[in-house]
């Protein structure tokens, strides 16, 4: 039994943060960062069920030719999708009205869709990118059993002799995302391994008023490699999301619009989506609900 401490439920039976109830889950959910986005991917939607809101998180469920899918905002950074995926797969998984765990795994497919800058050259703005394995810098899935099984030990050796990783910061993580997921997506994305930073300036080596404790740090994720692999991107989420993903048995991943390049210190403003517009980002979110409608769930 779970305690009301550790899973905190609002009196009229929806999830603490979230405010949803386990029947107004669906199995297929579209995370996105900002609020806003959220009616943008729900505007695809053949029908929309209900629209929940609570702080950045927004909600609305409805159906995508045929498949019933959840539109979601996390907000920025791998704390809030701590909280996103856990509270998701109480809904799934945990009865409310006993606070014990149900005896049949229900298993959710996350498919993020964010923005993210490139860390070489080849991949341009415009492309879409697809998070084989993401790189935490976030210290996320350090807390929690069952990392060490899922960790790719070996990228995260080569990596910090690379870096020449000082103790100071958090120790990195490596976890691949969901190949059953990947496999939808690959025809229309580069492929690559994707750093979730705990912050937007420093720590992905950004420079305003403040220096830089590792002024190198970027030019030496640029070059590294390991396994014919290297870093393509960095963005905020994608490492807790794969990784909680496995430790919890659901299939998550993170497909990204690039909007900057790093090395070529170039940015594209004008990605936004928004209901009217014939764009980039809207021509991802099409792609990935036409992908994820043809997946059982």
């Amino acid at each position: 039994m779970i305690p009301a401490s550790e899973l905190l439920i609002n009196p009229d039976g929806s999830i603490y943060h979230l405010h949803l109830k386990p029947e107004q889950l669906a199995d297929h959910i579209i995370l996105v960062g900002d609020p806003a986005r959220v009616p943008v991917v729900a505007d695809f939607f053949d029908s929309q069920e209900f629209t929940v809101s609570n702080r950045e998180i927004v909600t609305i469920t409805g159906v995508y030719k045929g498949r019933r899918m959840t539109a979601m905002s996390t907000g920025m950074g791998t704390d809030n999708i701590d909280i996103v995926v856990t509270e998701l797969d109480a809904l799934a998984n945990v009865d409310f009205t006993t606070r014990e765990i149900k005896p049949i795994h229900r298993k959710l497919n996350m498919v993020r869709i964010g923005t993210s800058g490139s860390m070489q050259d080849h991949i341009t703005m415009g492309n879409y990118l697809l998070s084989e394995i993401s790189v935490g810098f976030d210290n996320t899935l350090n807390y929690y059993a069952g990392r060490e099984e899922i960790s790719l030990h070996d990228f995260e050796e080569a990596f910090m002799a690379h870096m020449q990783w000082t103790p100071r910061l958090a120790f990195p993580y490596f976890v691949k995302s969901s190949e059953k997921l990947n496999a939808l997506f690959r025809d229309f994305c580069v492929e690559g391994m994707t750093i979730s930073s705990p912050g937007f300036f420093g720590p992905q080596g950004r420079v305003v008023r403040l220096p830089l404790a590792d002024p190198d740090m970027n030019a030496k994720i640029n070059t590294f490699q390991h396994k014919g692999k290297m870093i393509t991107n960095y963005e905020m989420e994608s490492s807790a999301l794969a990784g909680l993903g496995h430790l919890l048995g659901h299939e998550a991943t993170t497909v990204c619009y690039i909007i900057a390049n790093r090395i070529l210190q170039t940015t594209d403003s004008n990605y936004k989506a928004d209901h009217q517009s014939n764009n980039s980002m809207n021509d991802l979110i099409q792609k990935v609900l036409d992908k994820l409608a043809t997946l059982e769930a």
